[in-house]
């Protein structure tokens, strides 16, 4: 199943920050909404999205099970739960959010039971975040490559993660980049201002429209309704190839989202 290559993110979002951000991004829009169990938020992603006029056919919704969530006993339930607060019969795609803190379950297991809730029509695809290379084999030995919609990492100028991007390209396996402005790092570098002046454009829309050309998904997120509609914007930037080499010269390795049980990096 394809994923809308632009979506909104809410990490972060809770409230009515959140419900007013989805509610924004859908009347301007957007039609991929990105939320997770850990996030907290997915009762007020459900609010918005079920008093906005967009029919669900139109939306394609991503969640995201928490560790805590990964054992056999616990993953359909929290799923379930997830549905409740967002108050649909079924998202369009859910993903293991972390790998089992220091392998503690194998992926096999929790891979597995996450095909059994796409089997009984929970969600209509499965997909992984924050895989490195030897999760993501580990995966694709449990349920194939063509099962894996995605995986959902950290992805920006400053962090380019080639190493897992070169193995996912090689085995077919789509990726979404998150935090793709670096927490907003991109609207200050020099050089991201500078191709951005060349095309009338914001440094916000250059890292984005480099991640769409490399065929990237990204979910960007904001509260402020003319950022939304200025990153949407992005879709419409065409960078030249001599832009996209200088962006690549940007990569210095710098980790935003790097939690005491992150996985060892490639």
């Amino acid at each position: 199943m394809s994923i809308p290559a632009f979506g909104l993110g809410t990490f972060r979002l809770k409230g009515l920050q959140v419900i007013d951000s989805v509610r924004m991004g859908l009347e301007l829009g957007y039609r991929h909404i990105d939320t997770a169990q850990i996030y907290e938020n997915e009762a007020d992603v459900g609010q918005a999205i079920a008093e906005s006029d967009v029919p669900r056919d139109e939306l394609f919704v991503t969640t995201k099970v928490w560790t805590a969530n990964l054992g056999r006993d616990r993953l359909i339930p929290s799923l379930e739960e997830s549905l409740a607060k967002l108050r649909l019969e079924q998202v369009d795609l859910t993903l293991i959010h972390w790998p089992s803190p220091g392998d503690e379950l194998d992926v096999a297991d929790y891979l597995g039971s996450l095909l059994e809730a796409r089997r009984q029509g929970l969600t209509r695809s499965i997909g992984v975040s924050n895989f490195t290379i030897a999760h993501l084999q580990r995966a694709i030995d449990t349920v194939g490559a063509d099962e894996i919609a995605t995986n959902q990492v950290e992805i920006h100028p400053f962090l380019q993660n080639h190493a897992l991007v070169d193995f996912a390209r090689r085995h077919g396996i789509h990726l979404t980049a998150y935090m793709p402005l670096a927490y907003g790092k991109v609207l200050h570098d020099p050089l991201l201002q500078g191709i951005a002046a060349r095309h009338d454009a914001t440094p916000a829309q250059v890292a984005l429209a480099w991640l769409l050309q490399q065929g990237f998904a990204v979910i960007p997120s904001s509260t402020r309704r003319e950022n939304l509609a200025s990153n949407l914007e992005a879709q419409r930037l065409r960078l030249s190839d001599e832009d996209m080499a200088a962006i690549a010269g940007l990569d210095r390795n710098e980790r935003i989202a790097n939690p005491g049980f992150a996985p060892n990096w490639d």
